[in-house]
């Protein structure tokens, strides 16, 4: 009699077990969530709604980067002669800041010198016949750029006014748009927040920004009037023009800078335009 062969083990294949993986930095929760009260959690944020302002100033700022061939020169202005000036014209109840003093310059710089005072119309330059500064004011909305139209043959002391003006309806938020479209060159002005020098971007379709710093005293060397040298201490402003190179070569913003300077050292050169 034949036993029967024994029955073999049927071999069930097991899952393959999850492998647990520790980790220096935990996975947060996606989207991690925080609980009113409660300490912020890891990787929160709060959304911050952009006003129409703010959306167009980032859409102009990406623009004029991205497009605008920059280049940028520098120099330092000598602000003696102007501080004299302003505080010989305060005795007089005349008050004026040096800020009201650098747009007449330019202005007067600009006059000229007619191949600065272009816009870029898509295809070419494009000279303008009116001098329109655009000063840069810092409002809770952002950055707007009120203009002082015909600045050229306005004086120091009606710049003063119109920019006093116009730069109070910015932060009220009451300017029309025709005070601040339009302009054919553009100052800001950093001074009054101590900062020493900076490089601003250029506002389409202006081929030019003009970046100013605060003065700042130096020591510089002097010949007196037998021709000795001397250390005498003045008070200096850097200034930074960005300009677009489609319009402005490095040669004539250079000399834009040049006149520029001359021009706000010799402050009664003003009084002539």
């Amino acid at each position: 009699m034949v036993s029967p062969a024994p029955t073999q083990p049927t071999v069930v294949p097991l899952a393959p077990q999850a492998t647990t993986v520790s980790s220096v930095y935990p996975r947060p929760a996606v989207p991690p969530i925080s609980i009113p009260g409660q300490p912020a959690a890891q990787g929160t944020f709060t959304e911050v709604p952009a006003s129409n302002i703010r959306r167009v100033i980032a859409k102009r700022l990406t623009e004029s980067k991205t497009t605008v061939p920059h280049a940028y020169a520098t120099t330092d202005c000598d602000l003696d002669a102007v501080l004299k000036l302003r505080k010989e014209l305060a005795k007089d109840d005349i008050k004026v800041s040096v800020n009201d003093f650098i747009i007449k310059a330019t202005a007067v710089t600009l006059k000229q010198m007619p191949d600065v005072n272009v816009t870029w119309d898509g295809e070419g330059p494009r000279q303008l016949q009116s001098i329109d500064i655009s000063i840069a004011v810092a409002t809770d909305r952002g950055l707007i750029t009120p203009v002082i139209k015909d600045a050229a043959a306005k004086g120091v002391q009606e710049i003063s006014a119109s920019a006093k003006a116009l730069a109070k309806k910015a932060r009220d938020g009451k300017l029309l748009p025709e005070e601040y479209q339009g302009g054919s060159f553009s100052i800001s002005n950093l001074g009054m927040f101590g900062i020493s020098g900076f490089i601003a971007v250029i506002n389409p379709p202006q081929a030019c920004i003009l970046a100013v710093g605060r003065a700042r005293p130096e020591l510089k060397i002097v010949e007196d009037e037998e021709g000795n040298e001397k250390l005498q201490q003045h008070q200096l402003m850097t200034v930074t023009l960005s300009s677009d190179s489609r319009m402005v070569d490095d040669k004539l913003a250079s000399v834009f800078l040049e006149s520029l300077k001359a021009n706000l050292e010799n402050p009664i050169r003003l009084a002539l335009h």
